[in-house]
Protein backbone atom coordinates (compact mmCIF):
# COMPACT_ATOMS: atom_id res chain seq x y z
CA UNK A 1 0.00 0.00 0.00
CA UNK A 2 2.72 2.50 0.63
CA UNK A 3 3.59 3.31 -2.73
CA UNK A 4 0.49 4.77 -3.17
CA UNK A 5 1.76 7.64 -1.34
CA UNK A 6 4.87 7.84 -3.23
CA UNK A 7 2.70 8.44 -6.64
CA UNK A 8 1.77 11.51 -4.84
CA UNK A 9 5.15 12.67 -4.37
CA UNK A 10 6.02 11.69 -7.67
CA UNK A 11 2.91 13.71 -9.28
CA UNK A 12 3.59 16.78 -7.06
CA UNK A 13 6.97 17.00 -7.98
CA UNK A 14 6.66 16.28 -12.29
CA UNK A 15 6.00 19.77 -14.43
CA UNK A 16 2.48 20.37 -16.10
CA UNK A 17 0.62 17.63 -14.08
CA UNK A 18 -2.97 18.45 -12.32
CA UNK A 19 -2.13 17.57 -9.33
CA UNK A 20 1.19 20.22 -9.47
CA UNK A 21 -1.50 22.67 -10.51
CA UNK A 22 -4.06 22.22 -7.70
CA UNK A 23 -1.47 22.38 -5.27
CA UNK A 24 -0.23 25.97 -6.69
CA UNK A 25 -3.83 27.29 -6.92
CA UNK A 26 -3.94 26.08 -3.05
CA UNK A 27 -6.62 23.45 -3.74
CA UNK A 28 -6.98 20.44 -1.70
CA UNK A 29 -6.02 17.53 -3.43
CA UNK A 30 -7.53 14.52 -2.58
CA UNK A 31 -6.12 10.45 -3.06
CA UNK A 32 -8.90 9.31 -5.11
CA UNK A 33 -7.30 11.93 -7.76
CA UNK A 34 -3.67 11.39 -7.62
CA UNK A 35 -3.82 7.61 -7.21
CA UNK A 36 -6.72 6.74 -10.22
CA UNK A 37 -4.32 5.36 -12.37
CA UNK A 38 -3.83 7.28 -14.95
CA UNK A 39 -0.43 7.84 -17.09
CA UNK A 40 0.42 4.06 -17.25
CA UNK A 41 1.26 3.93 -20.85
CA UNK A 42 4.92 2.14 -21.29
CA UNK A 43 4.93 0.82 -18.16
CA UNK A 44 4.74 -3.22 -17.28
CA UNK A 45 1.44 -4.19 -15.17
CA UNK A 46 0.28 -6.54 -12.91
CA UNK A 47 -2.32 -8.27 -14.89
CA UNK A 48 -1.98 -11.81 -13.70
CA UNK A 49 -0.15 -14.22 -11.21
CA UNK A 50 3.30 -14.52 -11.48
CA UNK A 51 6.07 -17.70 -10.67
CA UNK A 52 7.71 -15.57 -7.76
CA UNK A 53 11.65 -16.63 -6.68
CA UNK A 54 13.71 -15.97 -4.12
CA UNK A 55 16.06 -14.87 -3.68
CA UNK A 56 15.78 -12.87 -6.66
CA UNK A 57 12.12 -11.11 -5.74
CA UNK A 58 13.78 -9.27 -3.08
CA UNK A 59 15.63 -6.68 -5.09
CA UNK A 60 14.35 -4.70 -7.44
CA UNK A 61 11.80 -5.09 -10.58
CA UNK A 62 12.25 -2.51 -13.24
CA UNK A 63 9.39 -1.54 -15.48
CA UNK A 64 6.81 -1.45 -13.12
CA UNK A 65 6.29 2.71 -12.25
CA UNK A 66 6.38 2.24 -8.09
CA UNK A 67 7.98 -0.19 -5.89
CA UNK A 68 8.45 -0.06 -2.19
CA UNK A 69 10.26 -2.02 1.19
CA UNK A 70 8.25 -1.95 4.27
CA UNK A 71 9.47 -2.73 7.58
CA UNK A 72 7.13 -2.19 11.16
CA UNK A 73 7.94 -4.03 14.08
CA UNK A 74 7.39 -4.40 17.90
CA UNK A 75 10.59 -4.29 19.91
CA UNK A 76 11.54 -3.98 23.75
CA UNK A 77 14.25 -3.97 26.22
CA UNK A 78 14.86 -6.88 28.47
CA UNK A 79 13.54 -4.11 31.21
CA UNK A 80 10.26 -4.47 29.00
CA UNK A 81 10.58 -0.79 27.40
CA UNK A 82 8.72 -1.05 24.93
CA UNK A 83 9.14 0.82 20.96
CA UNK A 84 7.42 0.23 17.98
CA UNK A 85 9.17 0.79 14.68
CA UNK A 86 8.70 1.54 10.75
CA UNK A 87 10.99 2.00 7.53
CA UNK A 88 9.72 2.47 3.84
CA UNK A 89 11.64 2.82 1.00
CA UNK A 90 9.84 4.05 -1.81
CA UNK A 91 10.39 3.87 -5.55
CA UNK A 92 8.89 5.62 -8.24
CA UNK A 93 9.44 6.16 -11.65
CA UNK A 94 9.15 9.58 -13.81
CA UNK A 95 9.19 8.11 -16.94
CA UNK A 96 9.06 4.21 -18.09
CA UNK A 97 11.79 2.06 -18.76
CA UNK A 98 13.91 2.68 -21.95
CA UNK A 99 12.70 6.45 -22.18
CA UNK A 100 15.77 8.45 -21.70
CA UNK A 101 15.31 12.37 -21.63
CA UNK A 102 19.08 12.56 -20.39
CA UNK A 103 21.79 14.23 -22.78
CA UNK A 104 25.13 13.72 -23.23
CA UNK A 105 26.16 13.60 -19.65
CA UNK A 106 24.17 11.29 -17.88
CA UNK A 107 25.41 11.13 -14.25
CA UNK A 108 22.74 13.10 -13.21
CA UNK A 109 19.89 12.29 -14.84
CA UNK A 110 17.72 9.62 -12.93
CA UNK A 111 14.55 7.98 -14.05
CA UNK A 112 13.41 7.23 -10.45
CA UNK A 113 12.34 9.44 -7.15
CA UNK A 114 13.13 7.42 -3.82
CA UNK A 115 11.26 8.70 -0.54
CA UNK A 116 11.94 7.19 2.94
CA UNK A 117 9.49 7.49 5.94
CA UNK A 118 10.96 6.32 9.42
CA UNK A 119 9.25 6.27 12.69
CA UNK A 120 9.56 5.46 15.84
CA UNK A 121 7.21 4.93 18.92
CA UNK A 122 8.10 5.01 21.89
CA UNK A 123 5.28 3.65 24.13
CA UNK A 124 6.39 4.30 28.14
CA UNK A 125 6.48 8.28 26.50
CA UNK A 126 3.53 8.20 24.57
CA UNK A 127 5.75 9.52 21.91
CA UNK A 128 6.14 9.43 18.00
CA UNK A 129 9.13 10.34 16.07
CA UNK A 130 9.10 10.95 12.23
CA UNK A 131 11.26 11.46 10.06
CA UNK A 132 11.48 11.48 6.19
CA UNK A 133 14.03 12.18 3.21
CA UNK A 134 13.74 12.34 -0.55
CA UNK A 135 16.56 11.73 -3.51
CA UNK A 136 16.69 11.10 -7.14
CA UNK A 137 18.41 7.68 -7.93
CA UNK A 138 21.36 9.20 -9.52
CA UNK A 139 24.28 9.05 -9.26
CA UNK A 140 24.02 6.69 -6.77
CA UNK A 141 22.38 8.58 -4.30
CA UNK A 142 19.64 5.79 -3.97
CA UNK A 143 18.88 2.61 -5.02
CA UNK A 144 18.57 -1.37 -4.87
CA UNK A 145 20.10 -4.08 -5.79
CA UNK A 146 20.54 -7.87 -5.24
CA UNK A 147 23.72 -9.18 -5.40
CA UNK A 148 24.72 -8.40 -2.44
CA UNK A 149 21.15 -6.84 -1.51
CA UNK A 150 21.20 -3.58 -0.89
CA UNK A 151 18.16 -0.66 -0.53
CA UNK A 152 19.56 2.53 -0.10
CA UNK A 153 18.53 6.49 0.16
CA UNK A 154 21.29 8.30 1.13
CA UNK A 155 22.50 6.92 4.50
CA UNK A 156 19.57 4.84 5.20
CA UNK A 157 19.65 1.89 4.16
CA UNK A 158 18.75 -2.40 4.90
CA UNK A 159 21.24 -4.25 3.05
CA UNK A 160 22.75 -7.72 3.59
CA UNK A 161 27.07 -8.45 4.61
CA UNK A 162 26.75 -12.01 2.43
CA UNK A 163 24.59 -14.04 1.42
CA UNK A 164 20.92 -13.70 2.07
CA UNK A 165 20.35 -13.28 5.88
CA UNK A 166 20.30 -11.57 7.88
CA UNK A 167 19.89 -8.26 6.76
CA UNK A 168 20.75 -4.70 8.51
CA UNK A 169 19.13 -1.48 8.80
CA UNK A 170 20.78 1.46 9.47
CA UNK A 171 19.07 4.56 10.16
CA UNK A 172 19.92 7.93 11.16
CA UNK A 173 16.82 10.08 11.50
CA UNK A 174 16.19 13.22 13.12
CA UNK A 175 15.69 12.51 16.58
CA UNK A 176 15.93 8.99 16.33
CA UNK A 177 18.28 5.98 15.00
CA UNK A 178 18.02 2.21 14.31
CA UNK A 179 20.25 -0.43 14.41
CA UNK A 180 18.83 -3.55 13.62
CA UNK A 181 19.38 -7.09 12.35
CA UNK A 182 16.76 -9.00 10.70
CA UNK A 183 16.02 -12.62 10.29
CA UNK A 184 13.15 -13.76 9.12
CA UNK A 185 11.57 -16.85 10.54
CA UNK A 186 9.12 -18.21 8.11
CA UNK A 187 9.67 -18.10 4.59
CA UNK A 188 7.49 -15.80 2.14
CA UNK A 189 3.76 -15.25 1.94
CA UNK A 190 2.23 -14.55 -1.22
CA UNK A 191 -0.71 -12.33 -1.13
CA UNK A 192 -3.78 -12.23 -2.83
CA UNK A 193 -3.81 -14.82 -5.87
CA UNK A 194 -0.63 -15.86 -5.76
CA UNK A 195 1.38 -12.72 -5.23
CA UNK A 196 -1.22 -10.69 -7.31
CA UNK A 197 -3.15 -8.10 -5.26
CA UNK A 198 -6.22 -6.94 -6.95
CA UNK A 199 -6.87 -3.63 -5.67
CA UNK A 200 -9.81 -2.92 -7.97
CA UNK A 201 -11.87 -4.53 -10.70
CA UNK A 202 -10.02 -2.85 -13.56
CA UNK A 203 -7.40 -5.09 -14.93
CA UNK A 204 -3.81 -4.10 -13.72
CA UNK A 205 -5.08 -2.08 -11.08
CA UNK A 206 -2.90 -4.60 -8.83
CA UNK A 207 0.30 -5.23 -7.32
CA UNK A 208 2.71 -8.11 -7.24
CA UNK A 209 2.74 -8.47 -3.29
CA UNK A 210 4.66 -10.75 -0.59
CA UNK A 211 5.59 -10.49 3.03
CA UNK A 212 7.93 -12.05 5.59
CA UNK A 213 5.06 -12.26 8.46
CA UNK A 214 7.56 -12.88 11.54
CA UNK A 215 11.48 -11.83 11.56
CA UNK A 216 13.18 -12.44 14.52
CA UNK A 217 14.74 -8.61 15.09
CA UNK A 218 17.75 -7.75 17.46
CA UNK A 219 19.49 -4.41 17.73
CA UNK A 220 19.45 -0.34 19.56
CA UNK A 221 17.02 2.41 19.10
CA UNK A 222 18.22 5.33 20.02
CA UNK A 223 15.98 8.34 21.12
CA UNK A 224 15.94 11.49 23.28
CA UNK A 225 20.08 10.95 23.23
CA UNK A 226 19.49 7.59 24.84
CA UNK A 227 20.16 3.87 23.53
CA UNK A 228 18.40 0.72 24.41
CA UNK A 229 19.29 -2.58 23.60
CA UNK A 230 16.29 -4.46 21.97
CA UNK A 231 14.78 -7.24 20.42
CA UNK A 232 11.45 -8.41 18.95
CA UNK A 233 9.49 -9.28 15.66
CA UNK A 234 9.18 -7.18 12.79
CA UNK A 235 6.98 -7.98 9.51
CA UNK A 236 8.39 -7.22 5.85
CA UNK A 237 5.76 -6.07 3.20
CA UNK A 238 7.42 -6.08 -0.58
CA UNK A 239 4.98 -4.60 -3.68
CA UNK A 240 5.82 -3.48 -6.69
CA UNK A 241 3.34 -2.02 -8.94
CA UNK A 242 1.90 0.66 -11.95
CA UNK A 243 -1.69 0.59 -11.27
CA UNK A 244 -2.99 2.62 -8.20
CA UNK A 245 -6.50 3.01 -6.24
CA UNK A 246 -9.54 3.69 -8.46
CA UNK A 247 -12.01 6.44 -8.98
CA UNK A 248 -14.11 4.69 -6.07
CA UNK A 249 -11.80 4.26 -3.31
CA UNK A 250 -10.84 6.87 -1.22
CA UNK A 251 -8.01 5.28 1.38
CA UNK A 252 -7.40 1.88 3.32
CA UNK A 253 -7.07 0.45 6.62
CA UNK A 254 -3.90 -1.98 6.70
CA UNK A 255 -3.71 -4.66 9.88
CA UNK A 256 -0.51 -6.94 10.29
CA UNK A 257 -1.01 -8.79 13.60
CA UNK A 258 1.81 -11.34 15.14
CA UNK A 259 -0.14 -13.66 17.76
CA UNK A 260 1.59 -15.22 20.61
CA UNK A 261 0.41 -18.75 19.12
CA UNK A 262 3.11 -18.28 16.20
CA UNK A 263 0.23 -17.41 13.31
CA UNK A 264 -0.04 -13.99 11.85
CA UNK A 265 -2.87 -12.21 9.64
CA UNK A 266 -2.48 -9.75 7.47
CA UNK A 267 -5.97 -7.34 6.41
CA UNK A 268 -6.27 -4.43 4.10
CA UNK A 269 -10.00 -2.96 4.28
CA UNK A 270 -9.94 -0.62 1.16
CA UNK A 271 -12.17 2.28 1.82
CA UNK A 272 -14.86 3.52 -0.92
CA UNK A 273 -15.61 7.02 -1.55
CA UNK A 274 -18.50 7.21 1.89
CA UNK A 275 -15.25 5.36 4.15
CA UNK A 276 -16.91 2.22 3.66
CA UNK A 277 -15.04 -1.17 2.65
CA UNK A 278 -14.77 -1.75 -0.39
CA UNK A 279 -15.36 -5.22 -1.52
CA UNK A 280 -11.82 -5.49 -2.93
CA UNK A 281 -10.58 -5.74 0.51
CA UNK A 282 -8.01 -8.76 1.62
CA UNK A 283 -6.21 -10.22 3.87
CA UNK A 284 -4.43 -13.87 4.55
CA UNK A 285 -4.03 -15.93 7.69
CA UNK A 286 -0.31 -17.71 8.13
CA UNK A 287 -0.41 -20.61 10.46
CA UNK A 288 2.61 -21.32 12.76
CA UNK A 289 3.80 -23.63 10.24
CA UNK A 290 3.64 -21.01 7.63
CA UNK A 291 1.03 -22.23 5.49
CA UNK A 292 -1.74 -19.96 3.99
CA UNK A 293 -5.27 -19.27 4.39
CA UNK A 294 -6.87 -16.23 2.45
CA UNK A 295 -9.05 -14.19 4.06
CA UNK A 296 -12.09 -12.52 1.91
CA UNK A 297 -14.16 -9.32 2.97
CA UNK A 298 -16.84 -11.58 3.30
CA UNK A 299 -14.91 -13.11 6.33
CA UNK A 300 -14.05 -9.92 8.22
CA UNK A 301 -15.91 -7.81 10.34
CA UNK A 302 -14.19 -4.30 11.63
CA UNK A 303 -16.37 -2.00 13.84
CA UNK A 304 -14.74 0.98 15.25
CA UNK A 305 -14.56 1.23 18.55
CA UNK A 306 -12.47 4.57 19.51
CA UNK A 307 -11.42 7.39 17.37
CA UNK A 308 -8.90 9.56 17.29
CA UNK A 309 -8.62 13.55 15.93
CA UNK A 310 -5.65 14.52 14.23
CA UNK A 311 -4.81 18.46 14.46
CA UNK A 312 -5.70 19.13 11.22
CA UNK A 313 -9.16 17.44 12.17
CA UNK A 314 -8.71 13.87 10.46
CA UNK A 315 -10.24 11.70 12.59
CA UNK A 316 -8.52 8.24 12.85
CA UNK A 317 -9.99 5.00 14.13
CA UNK A 318 -6.98 4.06 17.25
CA UNK A 319 -9.57 1.06 18.69
CA UNK A 320 -10.81 -1.48 16.64
CA UNK A 321 -13.33 -4.75 17.17
CA UNK A 322 -12.15 -6.91 14.69
CA UNK A 323 -14.37 -10.41 13.97
CA UNK A 324 -12.57 -12.81 11.43
CA UNK A 325 -13.70 -16.69 11.37
CA UNK A 326 -13.53 -17.81 14.94
CA UNK A 327 -11.73 -14.99 15.47
CA UNK A 328 -13.09 -11.85 18.05
CA UNK A 329 -10.64 -9.71 18.41
CA UNK A 330 -9.92 -5.78 20.03
CA UNK A 331 -6.92 -4.05 18.03
CA UNK A 332 -5.74 -1.70 20.10
CA UNK A 333 -3.27 1.49 19.68
CA UNK A 334 -0.33 1.33 21.95
CA UNK A 335 -1.18 4.98 22.21
CA UNK A 336 -3.12 7.35 20.01
CA UNK A 337 -0.90 9.71 18.58
CA UNK A 338 1.27 7.64 16.25
CA UNK A 339 0.88 10.53 13.35
CA UNK A 340 2.62 10.49 10.24
CA UNK A 341 3.00 14.19 10.29
CA UNK A 342 5.14 14.56 7.03
CA UNK A 343 4.35 15.35 3.70
CA UNK A 344 1.85 13.65 3.05
CA UNK A 345 -0.05 12.93 6.21
CA UNK A 346 -1.38 9.38 7.58
CA UNK A 347 -1.48 7.20 11.01
CA UNK A 348 0.71 4.69 11.08
CA UNK A 349 1.69 2.86 14.50
CA UNK A 350 1.93 -0.43 16.86
CA UNK A 351 -1.15 -1.77 18.23
CA UNK A 352 -1.86 -4.78 20.24
CA UNK A 353 -4.27 -7.90 19.98
CA UNK A 354 -6.87 -8.02 22.73
CA UNK A 355 -9.41 -11.03 23.26
CA UNK A 356 -12.64 -9.25 22.62
CA UNK A 357 -14.27 -11.14 25.55
CA UNK A 358 -11.07 -11.42 28.29
CA UNK A 359 -9.17 -8.58 26.91
CA UNK A 360 -6.18 -11.13 26.88
CA UNK A 361 -3.15 -9.93 25.17
CA UNK A 362 -3.31 -12.29 22.23
CA UNK A 363 -0.21 -10.24 20.77
CA UNK A 364 1.26 -7.41 18.51
CA UNK A 365 1.34 -5.65 15.58
CA UNK A 366 1.21 -1.91 13.40
CA UNK A 367 -2.01 -0.53 11.80
CA UNK A 368 -1.74 1.93 8.83
CA UNK A 369 -4.44 4.33 8.14
CA UNK A 370 -5.03 6.65 5.16
CA UNK A 371 -7.37 8.59 4.76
Amino acid sequence: MKAYLALIIVSLLLPGCDANDQAAAGQQISAAEILAGDGVAGYLRAEAPRTFSFPADHGPHPGYRNEWWYLTGNLETLEGRRFGYQVTFFSSAIRPQGENECGPDTTWCSNHIWMGHAALSDVQEASHHADEIFSRQEPALAGAKLDPFRVWIQDWQLFSTGNGFPWELEILADGFALTLSLSPLKQPVLQGDRGLSQKSPEPGNASYYYSLTRIDTSGQVRVNGETYSVSGSSWLDREWSTSALASDQSGWDWFSLQLEDGSELMYYQLRDLAGNAHPNSSGSMTSIMGTQTRVSPEQVRLTPISDWQAPDGTVYTTQWRMQAGENDWIIRSAFDDQLMDVTFQYWEGAVEVLDAGSEVTLGRGYLEMVR
